[in-house]
């Protein structure tokens, strides 16, 4: 059986003075779930959310959420966003020196594990952490930064993730891109995990339709 399509919106996007009021909205809107994008400065050249803004807004929602690690050096900050109220973690597998102990780290201090695949880098690098995973992420952009075009390239290897996958329980999540032209490809490819950010913010009929609009179209394309 399919696994349920879920939305899961980048507050990239967010206006950052109203953070708070925004992640209300995204819930209000529909979502399962809100994604941090935690950039470093170093595996990536922007600097985002560190444990502290997540922690001041876990009590306002009650949605999932989880943080995408664009960082170096993940084994010493992921404890911290756990702290925070992450309930998924997502680690970059190029960052990981030794990925096997990252990712059981993650799930022994209650969280789910993830791991998130670069365009370059190839979908077997999960062949032998499948059983501690319960969320792959394939980029369909380059991580760093919002606004960016998705790379359609990407979906033949969505689908060489989902073969890997079969039989596991694990989600297949994307980001980067990922609108209402681009999300029926991802979908249909094999993801059932949608994280969207600017395409949602900009939709002229607000969230809830952004929202209900990704969701229609990518459960019309895993059907």
């Amino acid at each position: 059986m399919p696994r349920p399509v879920a939305i899961a919106p980048s507050v990239l996007p967010a206006d950052f003075s109203h953070l708070g009021d925004e992640c209300v909205a995204l819930e209000a809107a529909g979502v399962d779930r809100i994604q941090w994008d935690v950039m470093d400065g170093v595996f990536v050249p922007n600097l985002t959310f560190g444990p502290d803004v997540i922690a001041s807004i876990r009590p306002l929602v009650e949605v999932e959420f989880e943080a995408h690690l664009m960082v170096v050096e993940p084994d010493r900050l992921l404890d911290r966003y756990v702290e925070a109220g992450c309930g998924i973690v997502i680690v970059h597998a190029e960052a990981c020196t030794h990925l096997h102990r990252t990712l059981a780290h993650i799930a022994d201090v209650g969280a789910i594990a993830g791991v998130a695949l670069n365009p370059h880098t190839p979908a077997d690098v999960i062949s032998h952490v499948r059983d501690l995973l319960g969320i792959v992420l394939v980029m369909t952009v380059s991580p760093g930064f919002g606004g960016q075009a998705y790379i359609h390239a990407m979906e033949p290897k969505i689908a060489e993730v989902a073969a890997l996958l079969d039989g596991y329980d694990c989600d297949i999540e994307v980001d980067g891109g990922i609108g209402p032209d681009t999300v029926a490809g991802a979908a249909a490819a094999g993801a059932n995990v949608l994280v969207s950010g600017s395409a949602l913010f900009r939709d002229p009929d607000g969230l809830e339709h952004a929202v209900a609009d990704l969701r229609r179209r990518a459960e019309a394309a895993r059907a």
